[in-house]
Formats: C-alpha cells, structure tokens, sequence
C-alpha cells in the first residue's frame, strides 16, 4: 500500500524538517499497537512524499524512493517503566527551568518552540523537578482544543510529538549537550482529550559514544499513564550560552 502525504511546516522540528516525534507518530499510524520508528534522514517539510506499507513494515520515502524513515511493531516490554508520576504542582514549578526560556534552542519547534504561539504549537516547557534525580525533567501540557479531532482527542502523532523534546531536553540539563531523534518506541495507553491537564515526563536512561537513551511520558493531572516511549537521540555539542 502506498500513500503520498505532505507534512506542513507547523510541524516543524529543526528549521526545515518536521519534528522527529511527530515523525515517528507519522510512520506509526499504519502500525496497531506499540511501534518502533526510526529516522534515516530528515523528513521535509511542505513535500509530497510516500507512506509505503510492505507487511508488517511501514517505510516512508521521497517521491524518488530515498528512505527517508521506517517503523514497525514492537515488543511494548522494550519500553521503560517511567519514574513515579508528579502531580501538576512540582511539574508547573519545574517548567520555568526549561533551557529553551533561557538560551537559544528551538525556539520554533513545533514541541518546545517558545516562539510559537499557543495552538499553533504545543510549547511543552519541561525542567528539572526539585529533589528528584538529575536529568527527571517534567511539565505541564494541556492540549489545545485546535488539536482536536471529531471525536474531541489528540491525535497520536501530536502526542508523539509532545513526547519527543523532553527526552532530548534530560540529557541538556545534565550534560549540556542533547541531540536529534533517531529512534522512538512508543506505547499509547489512552489518547488524551483536547484540553485535559496532564504531565510530561523525561529521563536519562544510558549513552553509549553519541547515543543518548531517553525515556518519556505522559500522565493525566491524577496519574495515570496515557504513553510511554524509549528513544535514541543522536549526541550533539552542548547548547552555547546566549551571550
């Protein structure tokens, strides 16, 4: 099966791609259950390109058949289990020590972009929580009703999407240094409703060489898991200090 798709620029992660985890939720549409979805180049933005669809494999490529990314079932036990949950109270007090409010980042990405405006992106702002192990970031994220689809929830690529930053953003605030998605597997317990609080959560896990292990998650305001992802970010040098 083969399908042509355009990602509009909203969805942007870097300047000219789209946000890896709203890529990845891209591939994982055609996938029932946990996915596994990794990157092999970056995805354009505002381009006709092709979902392909071989078995169980899903495979994403531009019009000339460049891969471009693919994703396909996995085994939800390769997933970690997320540290406890914080309510809305230490998640709304770690939010302001996000790097992003303070030195340059990605100030128009579609996640955690501080310049995007409210319904146009998803500014999930996620900091280090008080007292609890270096690298737990966590924050608030109620999402907009903009996002909503007929049946009043978020559609899975968006929450993918909401997910993605914050495991980058566990390795900025321990080592300085984060990276560009390559990996993301990912488990949807529930979808959540347009406009219904919850809790972003992300973590440090391991690094081998440039490879960064992240895990993030997503609660509602009361505790309860909705997603849950392992990803594999791509080392880069620290984020310089704004001058």
């Amino acid at each position: 099966m083969r399908t042509t798709i355009t990602v509009p620029a909203q969805f942007r992660g870097p300047p000219n791609s789209v946000n890896g985890g709203y890529a990845a939720g891209v591939m994982a549409r055609l996938i029932e259950g946990p996915f596994t979805a990794a990157l092999r180049a970056p995805p354009p933005l505002d381009t006709e390109t092709h979902l392909v669809r071989d078995g169980e494999v899903v495979r994403w490529e531009t019009l000339d058949a460049q891969l471009i990314g693919e994703a396909r079932p996995a085994d939800a036990a390769a997933i970690p289990a997320p540290p406890p949950a914080p309510s809305l109270a230490p998640a709304s007090a770690a939010a302001p020590g996000f790097p992003g409010l303070h030195r340059p980042f990605h100030p128009i990405c579609f996640c955690c972009g501080d310049k995007v405006e409210e319904g146009v992106g998803l500014r999930v702002f996620v900091g280090q929580i008080a007292g609890a192990a270096a690298g737990v970031v966590a924050g608030p994220w109620t999402p907009n009703l903009v996002f909503a689809d007929a049946d009043g929830l978020v559609p899975a690529e968006v929450v993918w999407a909401a997910l993605d930053c914050p495991g980058s953003v566990s390795w900025v605030v321990t080592t300085g240094g984060g990276g560009m998605l390559g990996t993301m597997t990912g488990e949807m317990l529930r979808r959540p409703a347009a406009e219904e609080p919850c809790v972003v959560l992300g973590w440090p896990l391991d690094r081998d060489g440039r490879k960064l292990m992240s895990g993030t998650a997503l609660f509602t305001a009361k505790g309860e898991l909705l997603a849950r992802t392992h990803q594999i970010w791509i080392g880069r040098a620290p984020v310089a200090e704004a001058a």
